[in-house]
Parts: structure tokens; C-alpha cells; sequence
């Protein structure tokens, strides 16, 4: 089941507060990125995001699931609807977050 870009717009408005937020859709599911790093992505209309130890730490009790067959294990945010914790958790991640890779020359 592809994602909505209806959750899409929500999840996104829910981050609006921070700056550098963008999305790159992939086959009917959204990649998101905070200020060029990947943190997570929207995958069957659920906000799954890397599970760096600041995630971990801020959502001890998440649930980890597959974006995809194949894939490497996410955790599930739940508390999508609180934009504080959103904002908090996705900055906070930032500094733990793999750097962009090079394409090579």
C-alpha cells in the first residue's frame, strides 16, 4: 500500500517549525531528510525514522518494523501528532545521523 500525500502534508506541517525539512518520493513511499540527512521516511502511511540512540533513548518504548521487505528495521513514532516532540526528536537526531554519501567521481 503507497503512502498518502495527505499524510504526507501532515507529517510535514507537524515539522514545519524546523528548517531545511524536504521529501523525495520513492516508489509510492517519501524519504525524508532534515537538513540534507536522511532521517526516516513515510512508508503505508506510518512516520518510521532511523533508530540512532537518541531516538532510542527519546522513544524507549517504539516499536521497530520493516519500511519495506528487505529493508533495515525503523521505529515507529506514534506521537505524530504532538509537533513539540516531532521537532525535538528530529533535531536531536540530526548530530547522530550518517552523512549524505558521495556520489563518486
Amino acid at each position: 500500500m503507497a503512502s498518502t500525500k495527505e499524510y504526507l502534508s501532515f507529517v510535514l506541517e507537524q515539522l514545519s517549525d524546523l528548517d531545511k525539512v524536504s521529501f523525495r518520493p520513492m516508489m509510492g513511499e517519501y524519504i525524508l531528510y532534515f537538513r540534507g540527512k536522511v532521517f526516516g521516511g513515510i512508508y503505508d502511511d506510518r512516520l518510521l525514522v532511523k533508530p540512532v540512540p537518541v531516538a532510542r533513548k527519546l522513544m524507549p518504548e517504539a516499536e521497530r518494523e520493516l519500511p519495506y521487505e528487505g529493508a533495515k528495521e525503523m521505529l515507529l513514532v506514534d506521537d505524530v501528532d504532538s509537533r513539540e516532540f516531532l521537532c525535538n526528536l528530529v533535531q536531536r537526531m540530526w548530530d547522530e545521523l550518517p552523512d549524505k554519501k558521495k556520489k563518486p567521481d
